[in-house]
């Protein structure tokens, strides 16, 4: 898969909407703070990730993901349709590229729930990506949660302790990191970044192309 972008569609203005990458370890509540993030700014919207793990409980097709099983993945994957992808706890997990590319061209917000890896490789394509990483306040904490969630073994529960210890070491590789002890703080947190996000200069040029371009200002 290239890393050079591709041209947008015609009359697409680039860099008009923030594109947001947020990653934790499972367990951490990520998935909650998004949707409630979605909930408090509806023009934030969510990148539907492809899967070829199964549905959980009430998880609905090209809500939560698209469910896809691993031929058809790897079918659109070396068509070059995905932005990145992965593979975590052995399933398969990506983005659309190109519906990414066309809804920030159109000033969408959009926020992706990915894992580590793919949001090094979405950062790689689009330098500005907003980086949010989501921990737990402990180890501790993080076993407690993924224990009463009951979706899970035992032995699955360590393996995911295994794997956020291992995740919490990437940190450093996001500009915000949310400490998810208390929910409504880390959704308030949350929010601040994203209603920040859309004063950076490039965004305030791209949606105000007319004010600033006829003061001949560039950058």
């Amino acid at each position: 898969m290239s890393d050079v972008p591709r041209p947008l569609a015609a009359g697409l203005v680039p860099h008009a909407g923030s594109l947001f990458v947020v990653v934790a370890p499972s367990g951490a509540g990520k998935t909650s703070l998004v949707r409630a993030l979605l909930e408090r700014q509806p023009q934030v919207r969510l990148s539907v990730s492809y899967t070829t793990r199964a549905p959980r409980p009430g998880e609905v097709d090209g809500r939560d993901y698209v469910f896809v099983d691993r031929a058809g993945f790897e079918q659109r994957r070396d068509a070059g349709e995905f932005l990145e992808w992965a593979e975590v706890h052995g399933n398969l997990y990506a983005t659309s590229r190109r519906w990414i590319e066309e809804k920030i061209a159109a000033g969408v917000d959009i926020v992706l729930e990915i894992d580590w890896q793919g949001a090094v490789q979405v950062q790689r394509i689009f330098a500005d990506t907003i980086g949010v990483f989501v921990a737990p306040p402990s180890i501790a904490e993080l076993r407690r949660r993924l224990t009463a969630r009951g979706q899970d073994s035992a032995e699955v529960i360590e393996q995911r302790v295994t794997a956020a210890e291992a995740e919490l070491k990437q940190a450093h590789r996001f500009q915000y990191v949310i400490i998810n002890q208390d929910f409504t703080r880390a959704l308030n947190e949350l929010a601040t970044i994203a209603e920040a996000s859309r004063l950076r200069f490039s965004r305030q040029k791209a949606r105000h192309h007319e004010t600033f371009s006829a003061l001949g200002i560039r950058g």
